[in-house]
């Protein structure tokens, strides 16, 4: 098969298409002919070594962890798919090494669900990782119907997830991003403000009285901001800053979880979730895909097709 490589870690520009052997499947996993492959910030953080002393990693190293494909073969005591099922799923296993920027992958069950009829693949490809990050903190703070919510980095990869989960909850969602962004904002179901100084000020307009629960999906000043205006300080879950655990916040690391990832397929098949795709680019072109993930900018979604 063909897949995008590292040899150690490096650049953008270290990533290689290469040929290596399909992979093994094991008791438990499937078989998987990609069709697209997500493209998350971690995939660059990893191929640049700033996750070493976190995760074990080994090379060559194929990178990725978003995936939505086509079941072509069943490893022993397989029950829930078959050749030919369509998939999605958050193929994260134990070490990085054999990830989905490949023709082909294998997966565990417990990583994968039946793909949404309603998305395409590159849009089923966009929403695992991200879509399980939103979905685990939206969780995690326990919102409900009637609450209003605040979402940092609204217009982002999981912004844009965690405003329309919480909007089909019934929740009133309250969504930082730039002027730009803000139309795009709304059409997820989002009030838009502006983030930069004065932000806590234009929330407090919005939400006199406080919001019920913060979710930072960008780091940076929103902890303290969304302290600022929580009524209760324990309902914040942050993926970028560890000070969220104070107070008895979150911190939260996505884990891979096919309950969840069938909950977002219902919701995309109801017309309650849909994915927005900055760009796809071909498998080949992953580099160029790394350089536009580190430049911070993108709306939605970044995903690699795969012929």
């Amino acid at each position: 098969m063909k897949a995008m490589t590292l040899q150690k870690y490096g650049q953008p520009d270290d990533l290689k298409l290469a040929d290596h052997p399909d992979p093994k499947v094991a008791p438990g996993e499937v078989l998987v002919r990609v069709k697209a492959a997500g493209v998350n910030p971690v995939d660059w953080k990893l191929g640049e070594g700033l996750l070493d002393a976190l995760m074990e990693t080994h090379f060559p190293m194929i990178p990725g962890w978003d995936v939505a494909g086509v079941v072509e073969r069943v490893g022993l005591d397989v029950e829930e798919f078959a050749p030919g099922d369509e998939v999605f799923g958050y193929v994260r296993k134990d070490s990085v090494q054999l990830g989905t920027y490949a023709e082909l992958v294998s997966a565990h069950v417990r990583m994968l669900a039946r793909k949404p009829a309603s998305l395409s693949w590159e849009q089923a490809a966009g929403a695992p990782l991200a879509g399980l990050t939103a979905y685990q903190s939206i969780q995690r703070v326990g919102v409900v119907a009637g609450e209003t919510v605040l979402v940092h980095a609204a217009a982002g990869g999981v912004g844009m997830f965690g405003v329309q989960i919480a909007a089909a909850l019934g929740a009133r969602v309250i969504g930082t991003a730039s002027e730009r962004n803000h139309d795009f904002v709304r059409s997820l179901g989002a009030e838009p403000v502006t983030y930069g100084e004065g932000l806590v000020d234009r929330i407090r307009t919005l939400a006199p009285d406080g919001v019920d629960a913060a979710l930072d999906f960008v780091g940076g000043d929103a902890v303290d901001v969304s302290r600022q205006v929580l009524k209760r300080p324990e309902r914040l879950a942050s993926i970028a800053d560890h000070t969220a655990l104070e107070n008895g916040g979150h911190y939260v690391w996505v884990r891979p979880d096919p309950a969840d990832l069938t909950a977002l397929a219902e919701l995309s098949d109801q017309g309650r979730l849909t994915v927005h795709i900055d760009r796809a680019l071909p498998l080949a072109e992953a580099a160029e895909a790394w350089r536009i993930s580190r430049d911070g900018h993108t709306r939605g979604k970044l995903v690699l097709t795969v012929d």
